[in-house]
């Protein structure tokens, strides 16, 4: 059976001779009116202001109000830094240009599905004929980021154990209390409305070996279940072109700043948990039902709840168990040269997250398009302000 592009034998091959922690990110950004600050459907119009710097790093994401930017395949997070500021910075100064503004939350804070345009690219003619209402509903913004792990078998043994941590890295990203013009009172509304709408989606069980993943795709292949890997939108998942592990759980971070903080610490777990199975320790493999739970738990509440440790059968503040993470995958931190990331990461657990100030700035007005108009303004990079306008008030509860 022939995946598009890869082979299953192409495919565990390009995992055997990947390079190990290589890093990629990818960011989805809202295209806003910078009046009214709702989405606009100008994609088309940025996209091709951006490409003299950007070129196809800037892409489209399945609607016309979305437009997506890439790193380049980088070998540290400094490099990962100077990309991704570069390109933001470019986006920026692109969209200004257009008139647009450009937002960095998990979801919009009012748009209404109706009003959004699918692109029209091959990929998504597909998405849109076969997922239909799903995938108009979609109104979510996410952060990605890939992690290069060599070796078939021991990506899917830190595939296995990453399922486990999603939800501390969920918590820690949450960007997204608002949708449809309500408060949902979830930290991150982008997780729950995207993995209840898409198929395939969300937290995946786990693999006997590589093989065992192998099948499951070449069977949906050839039932004409996807026509390609990456139509599987797990929250982590193996991404067979590129031999990384993509961790797609995070919603999209206003300040660069998180956004490279969420991703040091994405890939200083991945890191640590190779280094273990390297080791010949035994990788944690957490039961799916006990992942959803704590999935549900970081959605809902964020940095302000609490995870369950099934191992001890008690209650961990997300705080706590987030900073668990940092303590495990310490000595990674320290080879990968991660350490000031890190020290951002610590610091969104003491100042807090993008939903908690969204959630702060909307409990002081009752005003849910000023909390987004702060969001806004806290993305534009200082050198490439676009021209957000003072907006009408909009209540709700």
């Amino acid at each position: 059976m022939v995946w598009k592009r890869y082979s299953t034998q192409q495919a565990a091959a390009r995992f055997d001779t990947a390079e190990d922690f290589t890093i990629g990110v990818e960011e989805e950004f809202q295209i806003l009116d910078p009046g009214s600050l709702a989405l606009t459907n100008r994609f088309e119009q940025l996209q091709e202001l951006a490409h003299e710097h950007i070129g196809t790093f800037a892409r489209g994401e399945l609607i016309a109000s979305e437009i997506e930017v890439c790193t380049e395949i980088c070998h540290s997070m400094t490099a990962v830094e100077a990309d991704l500021k570069g390109k933001r910075r470019h986006l920026f100064e692109a969209a200004a240009q257009l008139g647009v503004a450009l937002g960095a939350t998990g979801t919009h804070p009012f748009a209404d599905w109706r009003d959004q345009r699918i692109i029209d690219t091959p990929h998504y003619r597909v998405i849109d004929d076969k997922l239909r209402y799903c995938a108009w509903r979609n109104l979510t913004f996410g952060m990605h980021t890939h992690v290069g792990v060599r070796g078939r078998e021991r990506l899917i043994a830190v595939f296995n154990a990453m399922r486990g941590f999603l939800p501390h890295l969920l918590a820690l990203s949450a960007n997204s209390p608002f949708s449809e013009g309500r408060y949902t009172h979830l930290h991150s509304t982008r997780t729950q409305l995207f993995t209840k709408f898409f198929p395939r989606c969300g937290i995946p069980g786990p693999f006997r070996d590589w093989h065992h993943y192998a099948d499951y795709v070449e069977t949906l292949m050839s039932t004409n279940s996807i026509n390609e890997p990456t139509q599987i939108w797990w929250s982590v998942r193996p991404h067979p072109i590129f031999g990384t592990l993509e961790i797609r759980i995070c919603d999209c971070q206003a300040n660069i700043e998180d956004s490279l903080a969420v991703a040091a610490l994405t890939v200083a777990m991945v890191a640590a948990l190779a280094d273990a199975y390297d080791a010949g320790r035994l990788l944690p493999v957490t039961g799916t039902h006990e992942i959803e739970e704590n999935l549900w738990r970081a959605l809902r509440y964020g940095l302000d709840g609490k995870l369950v440790d099934f191992g001890k059968k008690r209650e961990v503040p997300t705080k706590d168990a987030v900073r668990q993470l940092m303590d495990y995958s310490a000595a990674a931190q320290v080879r990968l040269g991660l350490g000031k990331y890190i020290r951002r990461a610590a610091g969104i657990l003491k100042h807090g997250n993008g939903a908690q100030l969204q959630i702060q700035a909307f409990r002081k007005t009752g005003d849910i398009t000023a909390a987004f108009h702060d969001a806004v303004r806290r993305s534009q990079p200082a050198a490439a302000r676009a021209p957000v306008k003072n907006v009408k008030k909009q209540q709700s509860g």
